[in-house]
């Protein structure tokens, strides 16, 4: 589930057929791309058309336009769920509220959420939340979905949809002892790949021509659209405000919105990482009810997990395995991309020198994102647990900025020469800075140095004042570092200062990993900035995969390895409870009589959680309430859910700045106190007592109804902060 709620479950997810490329010949060979091999032909992968649920079904935001159909929606009911309603209500600098829909930037987003409404009975918990029990439920372990007894057989697939590179990775206790496999063979190419280009090509008509290294290496062809770093509208200021989206991003193809991009690539990557997991390791792994792990940036606020979940959810990641399993959208985990780096790298630790009781850095910088996060190592080496000692964070100044920056540069040096600036001019400059050619910058002797681009037009005339000479470009390394390379490290610098401050004790080793680590100029910045107060400063093995692997690594592992998080705001929950002394006193223009000619103060908080706050994974962070019931029919309860990046505690809504997140709808029909009053006659109503709860994870918050001691419903919301 999230907190926009659950696409309606009008067909099986295994009927969605994935993304088609038109039949026919491709009249033009696709070209040779740095760091990418040159396919012999251009190999047509079976794809089928994208399904009509999502196609031109949402705004340029990516949330659905009015009067189209949600992500796998149909004209069937709504299916019944252990928790009641979920509104959402909106985030800063948005309008409108859930109720069954709501409104961003003039765009409704309407995912039937699949809970009970109001009049809809609580369907009855299930054994493991049997309300015979004595004790409190303990949450599903990670990599258990809805709980369900341990299968160490199970398989774990993790999928690290990055904004420049994309790869899956999976294991199970039963294949290759354990061990994490990559996929490394992929279309298009007859080398092996740790990752593809996350690239889409399109035809006219909105079809996939292409994706991945095909995408990539496909020459411009009249009639096509090909699409790159789309993950980057999903960033959360990107989402709030549609003006702040960075010009230089390539524009998408008309027809198209962000999120059609993400499934379009899921489903490809998704269909060919089936058939080739099954052809690595034959049919004896069940695909279908494999745990699938989804990392996303530390950086994302609700909204860019929850788009990210049903577009995953819309792709046919997970999909129901048999009649009755009504637990399968919970197979699809969502992972902050640090937490799951952190994991890779905390299984080095005979490499890095690292202790029990020792912290680390992990800076994972990738192709748009840059993600930093400190762990400490807690409990014995040899069962690996690991703890977050800070909130985590994150910007957007990853490898590509590079590119945008270089093709700024030259833009501004050719000003006066457009013969080089049309897109095949531009497109074979960006050639020459190729993702090697960045990686292996050093900066080293910038003042002697020369880089020589060569131009596409040869023919242009010479021009020594802005080293136009010979069919070349020549930019002096000084001007290449102070304009397209510092501008960039200098932000990754910042960001790591920035975390150090955060942290009050050593930091014992800094780790590098993501594709951008592999920058040589990076590491020595990072290196000559920190080493005197970081005594290991390293990039691990595979450190451009180090995401991929440690989510397959924590999905098979079947339990925490992340054992405890930080709170990054403080959460908090508005009710309306009967008015007591210090209401009367404080907030007396806020109570109200109810129904019942019960005084009720309008604006009260209750506070779960403050911002900072440790908790360990599963927690549960509880709070009692009441509920004054005329009738069995009024059963719904609304409890709204704020943050606030504030740490004092307030006690009124007033009191402070805080951000609502939710209106959260819960039914309390099926508990047992309110069964019994409900039959029996009641002239003046009658209260049901309960609990609501929150359980905070590294990409989620779980919300949870509890009598005595026992859950008796659960939501998950795929956000935190």
């Amino acid at each position: 589930m999230s907190c926009c709620g659950e696409p309606k479950d009008s067909a099986p997810a295994n009927s969605k057929p994935p993304p088609q490329r038109p039949t026919g010949p491709i009249a033009t060979q696709p070209t040779f791309q740095p760091g990418l091999e040159k396919p012999q032909f251009f190999q047509q992968p079976s794809l089928s058309p994208p399904p009509a649920v999502h196609a031109n079904a949402f705004a340029a935001n990516g949330f659905q336009q009015p009067g189209q159909p949600a992500w796998g929606q149909s004209a069937s009911p709504p299916l019944s769920n252990d928790f009641g309603t979920l509104n959402n209500s909106p985030m800063p600098s948005t309008t409108g509220t859930f109720n069954g829909s709501t409104t961003y930037n003039g765009s409704t987003f309407n995912v039937n959420n699949g809970f009970s409404s109001m009049n809809q009975p609580l369907i009855r918990p299930t054994s493991a939340h049997s309300r015979m029990s004595s004790v409190p439920t303990p949450p599903p372990l990670l990599g258990q979905a809805g709980g369900q007894p341990q299968d160490e057989g199970k398989m774990s697939i993790s999928i690290d949809f990055g904004t420049t590179f994309s790869g899956v990775a999976y294991g199970s206790s039963r294949i290759a002892g354990g061990k994490i496999q990559q996929i490394l063979n992929w279309t298009g190419s007859f080398e092996t790949f740790r990752k593809i280009p996350t690239c889409l090509l399109y035809d006219e008509h909105g079809r996939v021509l292409a994706w991945g290294l095909e995408a990539k290496n496909s020459s411009p062809m009249p009639g096509t659209s090909r699409c790159e770093w789309f993950k980057l509208f999903l960033e959360p200021q990107a989402l709030r405000d549609e003006s702040t989206i960075d010009p230089r991003l390539p524009s998408i193809p008309a027809g198209k919105r962000a999120i059609d991009l993400i499934i379009d690539f899921l489903s490809c990557l998704w269909e060919y990482a089936k058939d080739q997991i099954t052809k690595d390791i034959g049919a004896v792994a069940d695909l279908n009810s494999a745990d699938v792990w989804l990392t996303v940036p530390a950086a994302w606020d609700a909204r860019g997990c929850d788009i990210m979940r049903e577009a995953a959810i819309t792709a046919g990641l997970v999909q129901s395995s048999r009649a009755g399993d009504n637990t399968w959208r919970e197979r699809l985990r969502i992972i902050t991309e640090p937490e799951a780096a952190a994991v890779h790298c905390a299984q080095l630790t005979d490499l890095h020198h690292l202790k029990a009781s020792q912290n680390f850095m992990v800076c994972d910088a990738g192709g748009g994102t840059v993600d930093l996060a400190v762990y400490k190592i807690i409990g014995q080496m040899a069962n690996l647990e690991i703890a977050e000692m800070c909130a985590r964070s994150g910007a957007n100044c990853g490898s590509l900025f590079l590119d945008l920056r270089f093709r700024e540069l030259i833009k501004t040096l050719l000003h006066d020469h457009p013969a080089h600036l049309d897109p095949p001019s531009l497109a074979y400059f960006m050639h020459s800075f190729s993702e090697t050619d960045k990686l292996n910058y050093t900066g080293v002797h910038d003042d002697d140095n020369m880089f020589h681009f060569t131009c596409f037009n040869v023919e242009d005339p010479h021009d020594p004042s802005v080293g136009l000479m010979n069919g070349q470009l020549s930019i002096p390394g000084n001007l290449l570092r102070r304009e397209v390379f510092d501008p960039v490290v200098n932000e990754v610098v910042q960001l790591i200062e920035e975390q150090l401050s955060r942290v009050d004790q050593p930091v014992h080793a800094l780790l590098l990993v993501g594709g951008f680590a592999g920058s040589e100029y990076l590491k020595q910045r990072v290196t000559d900035q920190f080493f005197s107060r970081i005594r290991v400063i390293a990039r691990p093995p595979d450190a451009d995969t180090a995401t991929l692997r440690g989510a397959a690594a924590y999905g098979l592992a079947r339990r925490p390895l992340v054992s405890s998080v930080i709170a990054p705001r403080s959460y908090l929950m508005k009710v309306k409870l009967p008015a007591e002394q210090e209401d009367w006193l404080k907030r007396p223009a806020y109570i109200r009589n109810n129904d019942a000619g019960v005084p009720i103060c309008e604006n009260r908080l209750q506070y779960l959680v403050s911002k900072g706050a440790i908790l360990r994974k599963g927690q549960r962070l509880t709070t009692k309430f009441c509920k004054f019931s005329q009738s069995a029919q009024d059963s719904s309860f609304v409890a709204t859910l704020y943050t606030s990046d504030s740490e004092k505690i307030m006690r009124y809504t007033d009191e402070g700045e805080t951000n609502e997140l939710c209106k959260w709808t819960v039914d309390l029909s099926s508990l047992p106190t309110f069964r019994q009053n409900a039959s029996m006659p009641q002239t003046g109503g009658f209260y049901t007592e309960f609990e609501l709860g929150l359980e905070l994870d590294s990409a989620e918050v779980r919300g949870i109804l509890l009598y005595n001691n026992q859950e008796w419903g659960r939501v998950t919301f795929d956000f935190l902060g």
